[in-house]
C-alpha cells in the first residue's frame, strides 16, 4: 500500500506540473530564455526530462511518506499543511537560492517556487488520503 500512494502522489503532481507548466509556459519560458523555436526543434520534445521529473517526484512522495509516518501525521489536513510547509520553506527556499546564484529573473523563480510549494502540497494531500 505504501508504495502505491507514493505512485499516486507522484503522478497527481506530475500532473499538476502539466497544468502549472502548460498555463505559464510562456512567461516560463521567456524568463527561462528558452525560445519557441527552440521547444518546436525537439529540445523539450525528448522524454528525459518528463522521465527524470517523474522519478524525482517519486523520490519527494518517497520522503514526504516517510517524513510523515515517522511523525504520525496521518491527517489529510496535517498532510497537505505539512506537504506545504515542506514545499514553501524547504524546497522553494532552496529554489530561491540556487536563482539568486544563477541571476535567474525573478519570474523564473516564482513559478518555480510555486510549483514546488502547491507540488509538496499535492504529494501531501494525495498520501492523505491513504
Amino acid at each position: 500500500m505504501g508504495f502505491l500512494s507514493v505512485l499516486a502522489a507522484a503522478a497527481a503532481t506530475f500532473i499538476f506540473g502539466g497544468a502549472w507548466y502548460g498555463a505559464l509556459g510562456k512567461p516560463w519560458m521567456k524568463a527561462a530564455g528558452i525560445t519557441s523555436e527552440q521547444v518546436e526543434g525537439g529540445a523539450m520534445k525528448s522524454p528525459g526530462p518528463f522521465i527524470i521529473s517523474f522519478i524525482m517526484l517519486l523520490v519527494v512522495a518517497g520522503m514526504m511518506r516517510h517524513g510523515l509516518a515517522m511523525a504520525g501525521i496521518e491527517s489529510l489536513g496535517k498532510s497537505a499543511l505539512a506537504g506545504f510547509g515542506i514545499g514553501a520553506f524547504m524546497a522553494t527556499p532552496w529554489i530561491v537560492t540556487n536563482h539568486a546564484y544563477g541571476m535567474k529573473p525573478r519570474m523564473l523563480t516564482l513559478i518555480d517556487g510555486g510549483y514546488a510549494t502547491i507540488g509538496c502540497t499535492v504529494i501531501g494531500l494525495v498520501l492523505g488520503l491513504f
